[in-house]
């Protein structure tokens, strides 16, 4: 979908899925991420280079607040490299919900999510497989036995932009049963992440001040569309 971006995208949404995004506005939240893109040294657009991608993050909310929960995700990245969905098998989202990852080809899946979330005082430990979609999708696959168990496929559709300064647009909503679980609300701490295969995600570009940018909107219970942006360093 697109280059280091898309990495960075996925990265977010992911975020997304793990934090239930609470809103900034209105609870005091503190999220670090430590991204690291290998290699970032840029292709071109006639030499794409593939990347592999680790992130790391804490996100500290009080828990003397009520927050409200994110409804839904969109993420644009920059015009600085390709989304290769549709070169790599894909494993489909009906085939997700009725046999999980079981029926999946081994070169969909495309890496690994880890959240470390509190349950109302007890650790919860969701799992999330990041799976190819094809051209226009990418699934996270969702699962978690504290406080219930819960496995559920989440699908993130991908638009190339024609206009603008954006490459592409990712958007997904968070299911309900993600959200709350048994009655619970999950707070998410800390998340890891690792994703990339081959030139799944490939960058062609780095822009002359040698930052890769990406911008994102969670859209919240309360009503709330709080915005986020970021960077990562790359090389020509």
């Amino acid at each position: 979908m697109f280059r280091v971006g898309v990495a960075v995208l996925i990265a977010t949404a992911l975020l997304g899925i793990a934090a239930l995004a609470f809103g900034q506005d209105v609870v005091p939240i503190k999220v670090t991420a430590v991204v690291k893109v290998t290699p970032n040294k840029a292709g071109t657009p006639s030499h794409p280079q593939g990347v592999h991608v680790d992130v790391r993050a804490k996100i500290d909310i009080p828990h003397d607040y009520d927050p409200p929960l994110v409804q839904s995700v969109t993420i644009w990245t920059s015009k600085a490299g390709v989304y290769n969905g549709a070169k790599f098998p894909t494993c489909s989202f009906r085939a997700m919900e009725h046999s999980g990852l079981r029926t999946c080809p081994a070169r969909s899946i495309m890496g690994h999510a880890t959240v470390k979330a509190d349950a109302d005082g007890v650790n919860s430990y969701p799992k999330v497989t990041i799976v190819n979609g094809g051209a226009h999708y990418i699934y996270f696959y969702v699962v978690l036995s504290t406080p219930a168990r819960v496995q559920q496929p989440i699908a993130a559709t991908i638009t190339k932009l024609t206009s603008g300064p954006w490459q592409y647009r990712l958007d997904f909503k968070v299911p309900r049963n993600l959200q709350i679980v048994a009655g619970i609300p999950l707070r998410a701490e800390a998340f890891h992440a690792t994703f990339g295969r081959e030139d799944w995600i490939a960058s062609t570009y780095c822009p002359p001040d040698h930052k890769w940018r990406w911008h994102a909107e969670g859209r919240y219970s309360s009503g709330q569309v709080v915005p986020a942006n970021g960077t990562i360093a790359c090389r020509s």
